[in-house]
């Protein structure tokens, strides 16, 4: 059940993940890296398989192989920062019949103690019922325990004056913006342009990306507060990677990108076509071996069933 965290990932087991990461922080940018096969990053951990942004998805991913992570972080009426995709908590828990006169059931609106009673996962079968939503404390912990590194989405910051400060806070206690997290394990994004810029101003060494499609002409801009760009693969051509990649951010390295969410073949193959550096993914083994990548790991039993990665 995934009650525990999973042993830390070997270098085997992370494969290009390990040498190609979403932050440029990690490394040297050469030639070589460019040509090399994007790294695969877990949206919502392994969220095909198991509830999205539990502690049971980041699990799975690891037990997959999956070094990177992405989740989704709010804050909660009491201050606390939590890690949940929409800014309701309705659709991914039993919220409606846990406080049937609370709608619209507002992450904003409930308390963490409330939030922590919830049942986080039977909407993806009974067999998860245990899952609750994470904090971010929680979360944090568990992708440490599990080696894993994070791509870490500040969600609907208009919706949470201050969390940006929330959230670097929150990192510095639980040991994350130390040289090594910071360096080689970390990326803070967001869809707000004036939330990176935040991120960027009190901690610059940070690596940040946006995500969007801003249009050529304004990449220069971008790229004086953000070293990656992360757009939708809808929104994708190789001109426009090619323009992306060849600004240099506010760290002196050429600007990466990050697309986001390809959960087939043929759509992996694709944007790996036009040169991402990342895919972001429900059904991160899919896009592996798209890649033509070796497995990482056994077969992973999710649910009764074998998830071969």
């Amino acid at each position: 059940m995934f009650a525990r965290p999973v042993a830390a990932l070997a270098t085997t087991a992370l494969g290009f993940s390990a040498l190609f990461l979403p932050g440029s922080a990690a490394g040297t940018e050469d030639a070589t890296a460019r040509h090399r096969d994007p790294v695969v990053i877990a949206h919502r951990g392994a969220s095909a398989y198991a509830p999205e942004n539990t502690l049971a998805a980041i699990d799975l991913a690891a037990r997959m192989g999956f070094a990177w992570v992405e989740n989704d972080v709010q804050r909660t009426r009491d201050g606390e920062l939590v890690v949940v995709h929409d800014d309701s908590l309705a659709r991914t828990t039993d919220v409606e019949e846990r406080f049937p006169g609370r709608a619209p059931w507002k992450v904003k609106d409930f308390t963490a103690a409330e939030i922590a009673t919830l049942d986080a996962g039977s909407w993806r079968g009974p067999e998860w019922a245990w899952a609750r939503v994470p904090t971010l404390k929680e979360y944090l912990n568990r992708v440490d325990g599990n080696g894993q590194k994070l791509l870490l989405e500040i969600k609907k910051p208009e919706l949470y004056p201050g969390i940006e400060q929330d959230t670097l806070r929150v990192l510095g206690e639980e040991g994350w913006l130390d040289r090594a997290h910071v360096g080689h394990r970390l990326v803070v994004q967001s869809f707000g342009a004036d939330s990176i810029k935040a991120v960027h101003a009190l901690r610059p060494d940070i690596t940040t990306g946006f995500l969007g499609t801003p249009a050529v002409a304004d990449l220069p801009a971008f790229a004086a507060f953000t070293d990656q760009i992360n757009p939708s693969h809808t929104s994708l051509s190789a001109e426009y990677v090619a323009a992306v990649h060849a600004l240099k951010g506010p760290h002196g390295r050429p600007l990466r990108m990050n697309t986001w969410t390809v959960n087939d073949a043929e759509g992996a193959v694709r944007v790996a076509g036009f040169g991402v550096d990342g895919i972001i993914t429900n059904n991160p083994d899919v896009v592996r071996d798209a890649m033509g990548r070796a497995p990482g790991a056994a077969g992973v039993s999710v649910a009764g069933r074998t998830v071969v990665p």
